[in-house]
């Protein structure tokens, strides 16, 4: 069972995140709540979770901020990153900070938020097709991926350059004919060769370690 704490300050939010995640079959549970970053490190020390769900704007801190100080203090615990702002500078920070995984308030609904849950409990990353374009034009300045170092197999080029395109796993996966998981195996393969743990870091260190032209 995946034990979620949800961080927000719209208590409309967080019932309605709760009542989605806890009477579906999911596997997956709200066992916290806060409404702020104080009372959310107040109650963290004693509180049962394997996730954080972030709101990034919030009244007190930062996303940015409380998401650093948890990759600090509490490491082994993930961090999905929600928000109803797509700014491509906090975005940047957030994922410099070590978030596992952003997704938007706006575009993204119940089922892709059940599956980013999942993705990031499984040790892969998750950003919403419209943050996903955000990071890749940060870090290529909208320029076409044409090349994949010859490093890869066939199958892992495949899969990088359908990544730079801001596609979902199951996207990958229908795109390519194959199932999810092996499109998730052969990521993890990957990122294990770059020494690096998720897609956007594939794509930056790819481009500055010439496995990628651009």
């Amino acid at each position: 069972m995946i034990k979620v704490f949800v961080v927000d300050d719209h208590a409309l939010f967080r019932m309605g995140i709760k009542s989605l995640l806890n009477e579906k079959n999911t596997g997956i549970i709200i066992t916290e709540e806060a409404d702020c970053g104080e009372n959310f490190f107040r109650l963290l020390p004693s509180a049962d979770t394997n996730l954080v769900l972030l709101d990034i704007n919030l009244p007190d801190m930062s996303g940015v901020e409380i998401a650093i100080r948890l990759k600090k203090e509490y490491p082994a615990l993930k961090i999905l990153a929600v928000s109803s702002e797509n700014d491509a500078s906090i975005i940047k920070s957030l994922v410099d900070a070590g978030i596992d995984g952003f997704i938007s308030k706006q575009n993204s609904g119940g089922n892709e938020l059940i599956e980013a849950i999942h993705s990031v409990m499984n040790g892969l990353e998750y950003f919403g097709r419209d943050i996903s374009a955000i990071i890749y034009d940060i870090f290529v300045s909208k320029k076409k991926v044409t090349s994949v170092s010859s490093e890869f197999s066939e199958r892992e080029k495949e899969i990088i350059l359908a990544c730079k395109d801001g596609l979902l796993s199951k996207e990958v996966a229908a795109k390519l004919g194959i199932s999810i998981n092996t499109v998730n195996t052969h990521k993890k393969n990957i990122f294990l060769k770059l020494g690096i743990n998720n897609t956007m870091e594939m794509v930056k260190y790819a481009l500055e370690k010439g496995i990628i032209k651009i």
